[in-house]
């Protein structure tokens, strides 16, 4: 019975191990997507030929909620995310990192407006969130 209850146990433990969830910062389908529509922001923020599609926007963070749901995580952990100084920090040198790849400084007005125009002619992610 000590060896049945042990065996109960260990595969309790393991098994919580098992179903841990990373955080939603190491869901890279999740943490891309919030990055690509960080992106987006800034660009209409800061160009004035450039607009967003709000509706498209919304509808892409209310995408990634539901797949954030899908995968275990709480509407708490969600907003937590979202909300983070620390997270946001992060997010924006992912973003600034993204941009610089791409040829362009994130304090470059001029060169971001630029980049937003290409990838609205070109579809992308980014793009298809501006107008």
């Amino acid at each position: 019975m000590r060896i049945l209850t042990s065996l109960v146990a260990v595969l309790a433990i393991t098994g919580t191990v098992a179903s841990a969830k990373p955080p939603l910062r190491e869901v890279a389908e999740i943490d891309d997507m919030v990055m690509v529509v960080a992106i987006a922001d800034e660009i209409r923020k800061s160009c004035d030929d450039i607009g967003a599609r709000l509706i498209r926007a919304y509808s892409t963070l209310n995408g990634l909620k539901a797949l954030a749901r899908e995968k275990g995580y709480s509407d708490e952990e969600i907003e937590r995310y979202v909300t983070s100084k620390d997270e946001k920090a992060r997010m924006r040198e992912k973003a600034e990192s993204f941009l610089l790849a791409n040829g362009v400084r994130a304090d470059d007005r001029a060169a971001l407006c630029r980049f937003g125009k290409m990838q609205i002619q070109a579809q992308t992610e980014i793009g298809e969130l501006l107008k």
